[in-house]
């Protein structure tokens, strides 16, 4: 067995047990007084985000000083209705004026035929403050770290609007049922879409996640944005070492308003793989489109893979490192790093002159002359086996000589680079360029950072790309590690 493989080592099991939690939520629309029972939505679409009212309706609102959350009663075409005025978003219905029942359904109602509206009650002026309950002995304690994201949502059932989690507080309390699993200390780093996170956020992340171990935390869970994740749990994967505990990353493809989301049920499962016996950070999400069981993704070896779909990261060159099942059960292969006895330490050195380059047919050489202009390193992400046309190998050839550390993977994202099978290879390699192995264009771009923040000499830069350091380099490639 490869020293590699060895390092990940013996089987471990800690389940815990707690219920699942649910959200439903149905709608129905009026048009000129007539009602229309909706039916669930499961479509793929963007979050809803609230926007003014149009025109007309804003006029008629004006007219009654109303605004989203008041109680109105509205007269329209001989009809009564009387309930909570709903914000306007991007994809309410044009010059609609929407209201959420006393029953919990939401009406449409066509302004047009609007006669009245009368502001009846106003909403509290602040939401009601919320603490989390003291801990308890016989329960794990984990740090929740909040960054933002479709995750970092809720739904104020008394208007339907789904609100950012101002608090790590109430990202709690939108699950419930994660105090039954463990106690929580809760806070927010930043609230930020996850497209647009910088290296400098991921080194904070790592040293907010390893003041949480000095301060005695059975494990880190991290919601997060799903676009970048994957890139934020490779960096943290390379920069905190000798971990005591798991550090879980975890996101939501659909928002707590969606009646398909799957917040609840990830951030459930990221809190029972915080407490597992685990010494590595790891991304925790759906397994399947259904509810069936969360998979627990090695940091380094995990990429979403689909825009939409609830099960839309997967472990590529490599099997996930275990499952956690609705009633609490946490499976782990044996692969897993088991917990260090500590202490964890932060080696957030990066070298932010880095870029991840998409090479593509027809592309100009003085286009990637100028992209390798004033870097330090660069990530080719090359067609096949790790190819670029023979016409762009003299710029690469010209930049690694001028100290330029660049590395080739692989757009196929499964398999390995193996540049000394075709002629071209053979010239990238004679040129210089280093290979990335099994790793994905993301985790080589984020390594090669790490790598630079610690020297740019480049047989020390080639030999630490060459070194497994966070399991992101896979010695062999399974046939039961091709993610379908």
């Amino acid at each position: 067995m490869a020293a590699s493989e060895r390092r990940f080592g013996s089987r471990h099991r800690n389940p815990f047990s707690t219920s699942r939690a649910v959200r439903l939520i149905v709608g129905a629309i009026v048009r000129g007084g007539h009602r229309i029972r909706g039916t669930k939505t499961i479509s793929p679409r963007p979050v809803a985000r609230t926007v003014d009212y149009p025109p007309r309706v804003r006029a008629v609102l004006d007219h009654a000083k109303a605004t989203h959350g008041d109680t109105v009663l509205v007269h329209a075409k001989g009809e009564r209705y009387e309930g909570t005025l709903m914000p306007h978003h991007g994809f309410s219905g044009e010059d609609i004026l929407t209201l959420k029942l006393p029953s919990g359904y939401n009406v449409g109602i066509a302004v047009g035929d609007v006669e009245s509206v009368e502001v009846t009650a106003k909403p509290p002026v602040t939401r009601p403050e919320r603490h989390l309950p003291p801990p308890t002995e016989d329960k794990p304690t984990i740090a929740v770290l909040g960054t933002g994201g479709t995750i970092a949502s809720y739904v104020d059932y008394r208007t339907g609007a789904v609100h950012p989690a101002v608090t790590a507080e109430e990202l709690v309390f939108s699950v419930p049922e994660l105090l039954d699993v463990c106690n929580i200390r809760a806070r927010v780093i930043y609230s930020i879409y996850s497209e647009n996170l910088k290296p400098e956020n991921w080194q904070r992340l790592a040293r907010e996640a390893a003041k949480e171990f000095e301060s005695g935390a059975a494990g880190v869970v991290i919601p997060h944005g799903t676009d970048t994740l994957h890139f934020t749990t490779a960096a943290l994967s390379f920069m905190l070492r000798d971990l005591t505990a798991p550090v879980v990353v975890v996101g939501a493809q659909r928002s707590s308003d969606r009646p398909s989301s799957d917040a609840a049920m990830n951030l459930l499962s990221a809190a029972r793989v915080a407490t597992a016996d685990l010494g590595e950070v790891v991304a925790v999400m759906h397994g399947e489109t259904s509810d069936s069981f969360g998979v627990i993704h090695r940091g380094t070896k995990v990429r979403k893979m689909h825009s939409s779909r609830r099960d839309a990261f997967r472990s590529l060159n490599a099997t996930p490192l275990g499952r956690v099942h609705p009633d609490g059960r946490v499976e782990l292969t044996e692969r897993v790093l088991p917990r260090s006895k500590g202490p964890t330490k932060v080696d957030d050195a990066l070298d932010l002159k880095v870029a991840l380059v998409y090479f593509y047919p027809g592309q100009r050489t003085s286009e990637l002359e100028a992209t390798l202009a004033g870097l330090h390193g660069a990530v080719i992400a090359g067609t096949g086996l790790g190819h670029v046309s023979h016409d762009l190998i003299p710029i690469l050839h010209g930049a690694v000589r001028d100290g330029v550390a660049v590395v080739m993977a692989t757009q196929t994202l499964q398999g390995r680079v193996n540049m000394r099978v075709y002629d071209t290879g053979r010239d990238l390699m004679k040129a210089g360029v280093i290979s990335a192995e099994d790793m994905t264009p993301e985790t080589a771009y984020v390594k090669l950072m790490w790598v630079l923040g610690h020297t740019r000499e480049p047989p020390e830069v080639a030999r630490a790309m060459a070194t497994n350091v966070a399991g992101e380099i896979n010695p062999r490639i399974g046939l039961d590690e091709f993610a379908e």
